[in-house]
């Protein structure tokens, strides 16, 4: 395991919102938090504007037959789809291009490999795009996927979009009895109007033995046990999963390219952060 910290950061910070904090719907939902986190890993996308990020964190998945979501991009390991900008943001654009038999392209990159983690906090902070058929996601595959497959490996989406609906965003889980529309699945819905495309906002899942605890902005708004998951079927959370960032173009979740939508569009990122509960 590849544990990069940015020196921007110490080892320990404190959080001012725990996993289970008040914002919480239930009086069961709430824990006391431990008072600090410990970084493992930070990604501030700093450097100069069209390079690649980091390739000691990073690397791409390729391709574009669809990724078993019927999408149609093809994603790419060019600076053209996944670029830092130059103001400390990584940049990840699906443009309408032909390519390899593709009308559009764009990028996926993970940390599969290089970085994976049991437990804790997984947080980014971004900026999506809006338009019919656009579908940015932060998320986390187990890192089994090659030997036990998908959904047995399990997924965990912190945040996934519709670019049709900017004022919600989706968090999922996925595992074996409980996968794609039949996921167990939570909406959260910005308020008085406000819109996921307007401003950046920061997206995070606390993922402990048993618990796994969806927030944007540090609200709080779906936590997932997994005595409630063995109704469905079985919790496979108990191993190390990879991040993956990624725009995809169409697709069963967000149906087709509007006519209106405008390209290029981007997904902005202003950082990645991961953290464990002190030892």
């Amino acid at each position: 395991m590849n544990r990069k910290i940015n020196t921007l950061y110490a080892l320990t910070i404190t959080l001012a919102v725990g996993p289970f904090g008040t914002s919480c719907a239930s009086s069961d939902n709430i824990v006391s938090p431990p008072d600090r986190w410990v970084l493992t890993m930070s990604d501030e996308f700093d450097g100069a504007e069209n390079t690649p990020p980091d390739p000691t964190m990073w690397t791409y998945d390729v391709g574009g037959d669809g990724w078993g979501n019927g999408q149609l991009e093809f994603n790419t390991d060019r600076v053209e789809n996944v670029s830092l900008d130059g103001q400390g943001h990584l940049r990840i654009v699906a443009r309408e291009e032909s390519y390899m038999g593709n009308d559009y392209t764009s990028g996926r990159i993970k940390t599969q490999g290089l970085f994976e983690q049991k437990y804790g906090r997984f947080e980014a902070r971004m900026k999506l795009p809006g338009g019919q058929g656009l579908w940015p996601a932060f998320w986390l595959l187990g890192a089994d996927v090659d030997e036990v497959g998908w959904p047995d490996c399990g997924e965990i989406d912190i945040m996934e979009f519709r670019g049709q609906d900017p004022e919600l965003t989706i968090a999922s889980l996925h595992g074996p009895g409980y996968s794609g529309a039949d996921s167990i699945s939570e909406d959260f819905t910005l308020p008085d109007g406000q819109v996921f495309t307007d401003d950046f906002h920061v997206f995070a899942v606390e993922w402990d033995p048993g618990r796994i605890t969806f927030s944007v902005d540090s609200e709080v708004y779906q936590a997932v046990t997994s005595a409630e998951v063995s109704a469905e079927g079985d919790w496979v959370y108990n191993h190390e999963f990879f991040v993956i960032l990624n725009l995809a173009v169409g697709g069963f979740f967000v149906g087709p390219v509007g006519a209106d939508t405008v390209f290029p569009a981007e997904v902005l990122v202003d950082y990645v952060r991961i953290f464990e509960r002190p030892q």
